[in-house]
């Protein structure tokens, strides 16, 4: 007897049920209202008074399906219905694109595209990587968290501050949509804090306990000091 694999439902996106009470009171739509647009609308129709009830009171959550038709219902985009976004899935979901129109927009195949939401793991090009940002409205910090980039960037600017930085400029703008100038900026920036700090350590007393760990907690940050140095600018590369 074939042995069949159950596939596991996407996981639902984050939903702001006070939100969607809002918005359908300002709309003064009754809960039915509500249900009756998304099955006129789009076919929905399993959706409830009493569904768009335990929506709004929390007791149960809109499939992404179910959630882009109700902002549909309601007149708003559903980001206005979420909480924060925090993979690529629900920035896109957020911006109420289908993964064909981010595949397209960002030159990638479907497949390839839907694999990578799935892994949260990023792997296109400076041009695709640039073209997810600006499909997406991410800045470039939200860029590194929701692609899994975060991990592999830290230990890039830990080698930054203690090496040459000048050396990894081209690295991290493989992988990050910032321009190059502000990147430059922040690095060169960073560099200079770290070694100010750690000045004592070379020294002809070798440097206190107080500035290893100064320099250690440093580096353990190493994220949040980067991104407090990266300047306002375009996002985006031209």
């Amino acid at each position: 007897m074939p042995v069949h694999q159950i596939q596991p439902s996407p996981p639902v996106p984050p939903f702001n049920a006070p939100a969607a009470r809002r918005l359908r009171q300002a709309l003064g739509m009754a809960t039915g209202h509500v249900a009756y647009g998304m099955y006129a609308s789009y076919g929905l129709t399993h959706i409830t008074a009493d569904t768009i009830d335990a929506w709004e009171r929390g007791r149960a959550t809109p499939t992404a399906t179910e959630l882009a038709a109700l902002a549909g219902a309601l007149w708003c985009a559903p980001a206005e219905l979420m909480g924060a976004a925090t993979t690529l899935r629900e920035h896109r979901l957020a911006r109420g694109l289908a993964p064909e129109d981010v595949a397209h927009a960002v030159g990638v195949g479907l497949a390839a595209y839907v694999r990578m939401e799935e892994s949260g793991k990023w792997r296109g090009n400076e041009r695709q990587t640039a073209a997810l940002s600006e499909a997406l409205g991410l800045s470039a910090r939200d860029f590194a968290t929701v692609t899994g980039l975060d991990e592999k960037l830290a230990d890039m600017l830990r080698s930054a501050v203690t090496t040459r930085w000048q050396a990894y400029t081209r690295p991290i703008a493989k992988v990050l949509p910032l321009e190059r100038s502000q990147l430059d900026t922040a690095l060169e920036r960073l560099h200079g804090d770290y070694q100010s700090m750690m000045v004592g350590t070379l020294s002809w007393g070798g440097g206190s306990g107080s500035d290893d760990a100064a320099g250690k907690r440093f580096l353990d940050q190493i994220l949040d000091h980067f991104w407090s140095r990266v300047a306002p600018g375009p996002r985006h590369r031209a």
